[in-house]
């Protein structure tokens, strides 16, 4: 295959990264018109409702509740089951999320004047939370230990997991993470009891985790209800080559994203034609050997480039624009770059850091924002999992100084009954 490539010096550059990037998540209709009418049905039947979805979509035939709750002891032979080396992989993987989640704890805080008020604020863990783990085909324990871990190290009281169907490698995960209860639903249906909740499914307080489109329909209409996470777009890398790190090295980066799916993207940017040149070469030789490459010619057909730029600081400006999910720093001297970066969901720096790790065990979150969403959001972690309150406590003499200073600013707005409220602790 013939990778599209781009110049930054070319004209018309700007329309071109710009129709490249843009992904806009279209809401198919049909698909929003089944999840509502799931979740109606789920709100209005409750645990009859979940069961016959789940047995018609998940094609699990439960005559119960009760059959769908997945018990402890199974999670725990699971954990047992697993060959030595896929388990203290995953326990290591494990413990290394934890580690670096558990710096990011939030604590409460206050302060006071002189004259003795007293403001801060309360910081406390959800109390509830649901866990979605698409299940079937494909097992996906890293997605188990990223979203159920934050949440753990928050101090969330309950951490409900539904994944229908799940693999082995999913339940030791669930385990090593310390989810309290494993339901095995899934789809829109599954979303729905989370967020209403059923005789059998406690309503939580968020629901976190990836699935298919009817998820995705059902979390964007639940929202509101309760918290979620995100709307995930396709997966996103973006690398910044300075010629120093192998051209195969970049070429499997590449494709480390675009083997997820068809509208997955992948980017090079270079001001190296030699370089992409190289790339390029390294792409073709790879692509026939791997198990996926039709899905992974079809993102780079679609979605992939390699980009000329002027120098690594107009890199470092278009990848800022672009706002990627992953961004790989593949140059000699990756902490020269990094301030000049402001948007990015992961920075990888310098050759040796993969992708791929990030995903699996280096310990920041594999959660992230896609489709320039890193403008403005952040990686899943133990904040989403916490919210806070604020404090106050005016003691007597603030009552004075404050409400003189309240009762003025609600009269500006016409808002007697506040000047008033004021008022009163200081007339």
């Amino acid at each position: 295959m013939t990778l599209r490539r781009l110049s930054s010096a070319e004209a018309g550059f700007d329309a071109k990264l710009e129709a490249l990037t843009r992904y806009e998540a279209a809401q198919d209709e049909a698909v929003e018109a089944v999840a509502r009418a799931i979740i109606a049905d789920v709100r209005k039947r409750g645990d009859a409702a979940v069961l016959e979805y789940t047995r018609k979509f998940d094609r699990i035939p439960a005559g119960s509740m009760a059959e769908l709750e997945v018990p402890r002891a199974r999670l725990e032979a699971a954990l047992a089951a697993l060959p030595a080396a896929q388990r203290d992989a995953l326990g290591e993987a494990a413990a290394r999320v934890r580690r670096f989640h558990e710096r990011q704890r939030a604590h409460s805080w206050d302060y006071t004047e002189a004259d003795g008020t007293r403001l801060g604020q309360r910081v406390s863990p959800l109390e509830k939370v649901g866990v979605y783990v698409p299940g079937g085909k494909a097992a996906y324990p890293s997605t188990v230990l990223m979203n159920v871990m934050p949440a753990k190290v928050a101090g969330v009281t309950e951490v409900v997991m539904t994944s229908p169907n799940a693999e082995p490698m999913v339940l030791a995960a669930a385990a090593l993470a310390g989810v309290d209860r494993v339901l095995a639903i899934g789809g829109a249906q599954a979303v729905a009891a989370l967020a209403y909740g059923t005789e059998s499914v406690p309503r939580v307080d968020k629901i976190v985790g990836p699935g298919n489109a009817y998820v995705a329909a059902a979390k964007r209409q639940v929202f509101g209800q309760v918290g979620i996470d995100m709307i995930a777009g396709p997966s996103e890398i973006l690398v910044i080559g300075d010629g120093t790190t192998p051209a195969a090295w970049v070429a499997m980066d590449l494709f480390s994203q675009a083997e997820h799916d068809e509208i997955a993207q992948a980017i090079l940017l270079s001001p190296s034609a030699a370089y992409l040149d190289a790339v390029a070469a390294s792409i073709a030789e790879l692509l026939p050997t791997q198990s996926r490459r039709t899905v992974i010619e079809a993102s780079l057909a679609a979605r992939g480039a390699l980009i000329l730029t002027k120098s690594l600081e107009q890199a470092c400006a278009i990848a800022d624009r672009i706002a990627p999910e992953h961004l790989e720093l593949s140059v000699a001297d990756p902490e020269a770059l990094l301030p000049k970066l402001r948007h990015a969901g992961a920075i990888f720096l310098g050759r040796w850091s993969s992708e791929a790790v990030g995903d699996y065990c280096a310990g920041p979150n594999h959660v992230l924002p896609t489709s320039g969403t890193a403008r403005f959001s952040s990686p899943l972690g133990v904040y989403d999992f916490q919210k806070r309150s604020s404090v106050i406590g005016v003691s007597q003499a603030g009552a004075a100084t404050l409400g003189r200073l309240a009762a003025t600013l609600a009269e500006a707005e016409g808002l007697q009954a506040h000047a008033r409220a004021a008022e009163l602790r200081f007339k």
